[in-house]
């Protein structure tokens, strides 16, 4: 199996991320969400990620904070193109023989809606 990225969006943001123009360019810190489906069989889940910068980390926390980088994507400024693309490359070069073994390993970009998730 392998995924493909269908959607790439953001929750907190209003225009489309292409369009977007954060006001404090070295400044910013907004959720993403990935719509990642599998390449044969279509369907998509959603994989949710803080994209930030070391400012907007340093501005949001204290000193004395302690950050487990899991989900968070910390870029040096916003080029949706080159974040797109990063994006991008990293899921749709994810294959493996079921499902759940890319759902597991593309939770480790953005938080999967079934993470944690028990029957």
């Amino acid at each position: 199996m392998k995924a493909i990225l269908q959607k790439f969006y953001s929750t907190d943001i209003d225009v489309p991320l292409s369009d977007f123009v954060p006001a404090f360019p070295d400044n910013f810190g907004f959720l993403a969400r990935l719509i990642v489906g599998e390449e044969k069989f279509g369907g998509e889940e959603s994989f949710d990620m803080l994209i930030c910068t070391p400012q907007w980390l340093i501005a949001n926390h204290t000193p004395s904070d302690i950050i487990i980088g899991r989900h968070y994507l910390i870029v040096f400024e916003y080029n949706y193109q080159r974040i797109y693309s990063k994006l991008q490359s990293l899921i749709e070069g994810f294959e493996a023989s079921n499902w759940d073994e890319i759902g597991l390993v593309i939770g480790r970009l953005g938080k999967w809606e079934f993470e944690d998730y028990q029957e």
